[in-house]
């Protein structure tokens, strides 16, 4: 009798952080190509979109929760039921490097796993002169201390948001190219330029 892996035709990227930060920026800027700059306060939103990868079906689900976490049980659920998780802070704004430290504890305790799927995210890359949070202190921290993976994005500017959904799909082990069919229904990711995104290192956790 042969033992088959069956494929993972489902995927949940749960997006934490501080109130603020631009989760649900850098999520709107991913499936919608838009930018809304008012912020608007977030409880819990799920976007599911179909997309064929690696030459099979797969329905990718985007849980974006809230900044201000008023039901803790409502956050422990979103970390029980998620595969990869993008942790979320602003460049601006140095509290919010230290909500994603208490995050990424509650996900190592929730999942009792070191090597969880997380990829963190500075977003606001383009504050300029308003930057609170050095990147290379982040990456030195986030991929030699915790062994994930570090980018910075700006939903505004539409950089690397693309790069930081692939990494979400590569550290869940799916393959992040996707057919041309979709790409013509534009249910799929924006063209890919070919560049890697900056200060990117691939989970060592990882087994293929």
């Amino acid at each position: 009798m042969s033992l088959e892996v069956k494929a993972k035709t489902e995927v949940r990227l749960v997006f934490l952080g501080a109130a603020g930060v631009g989760k649900t920026a850098l999520i709107r800027r991913f499936l919608e190509d838009s930018f809304e700059p008012k912020h608007r306060r977030t409880v819990e939103e799920l976007h599911n979109k179909e997309y064929e990868i690696g030459g099979m079906k797969v329905t990718v689900h985007i849980l974006d929760t809230s900044g201000s976490y008023p039901f803790p049980a409502m956050r422990k659920l979103s970390i029980q039921t998620g595969d990869a998780f993008a942790l979320v802070y602003a460049v601006d704004d140095a509290n919010s490097l230290e909500t994603v430290k208490s995050l990424r504890e509650e996900i190592l305790e929730v999942k009792q796993d070191k090597c969880t799927p997380i990829v963190v995210v500075g977003n606001k890359s383009d504050c300029g002169d308003e930057r609170k949070v050095v990147s290379e202190d982040v990456l030195t921290t986030v991929e030699l201390d915790w062994n994930s993976s570090f980018l910075e994005a700006s939903a505004k500017e539409n950089e690397n948001v693309l790069e930081v959904f692939r990494e979400l799909l590569q550290q869940a082990n799916l393959p992040s190219r996707l057919s041309p069919a979709l790409r013509r229904r534009r249910e799929t990711f924006p063209k890919d330029n070919g560049a890697r995104p900056p200060m990117n290192k691939t989970n060592s956790c990882n087994i293929s």
